[in-house]
């Protein structure tokens, strides 16, 4: 059973928005929101040091989605956001000309997101003086392949 209801005109109702990603209020809500989960921060707030260590077998299948960036040390606020940093350094999909995931970013898709590819290991706590980001270990950019070639 639908949840469409008709509220007196002839138009055919088919449960969608003329709105576009970007354009709407939520939209660029969700934009603000992501720049400031992966901005670097002032330098000022006490960060914890992780690295992000893959722990799959090289021949995972798993691997098929994400590509191993191998180790990552990053400065974060928790452990869950030491995963949102190194994604954040990866390619987005709205950054190319390539299709998105399972939403409105592809960062969902990152390996450092997924806990059976790579864990994660807080080696020093309470650190001041730090800008929240990766310190050590590089991040591919080439993880998202677009679906026009450059001529």
């Amino acid at each position: 059973m639908s949840n469409v209801s008709r509220t007196g005109t002839d138009d055919v109702n088919n449960a969608t928005s003329r709105t576009t990603f970007g354009r709407s209020v939520e939209s660029k809500a969700q934009l603000r929101d992501a720049a400031a989960l992966s901005s670097p921060g002032d330098g000022t707030e006490t960060l914890n040091i992780y690295r992000l260590e893959p722990i799959a077998a090289p021949d995972d299948p798993r691997w098929d989605n994400a590509p191993n960036q191998g180790t990552i040390i990053v400065a974060a606020r928790s452990s869950g956001d030491a995963r949102i940093v190194a994604t954040g350094r990866e390619l987005d999909f709205m950054e190319v000309d390539a299709a998105p995931a399972e939403d409105v970013t592809t960062s969902n898709a990152s390996a450092f997101r997924d806990d059976k590819l790579y864990t994660v290991i807080e080696i020093s706590r309470g650190r001041t003086g730090l800008k929240r980001g990766v310190l050590e270990g590089e991040v591919s950019v080439d993880t998202i392949l677009p679906t026009q070639v450059d001529r």
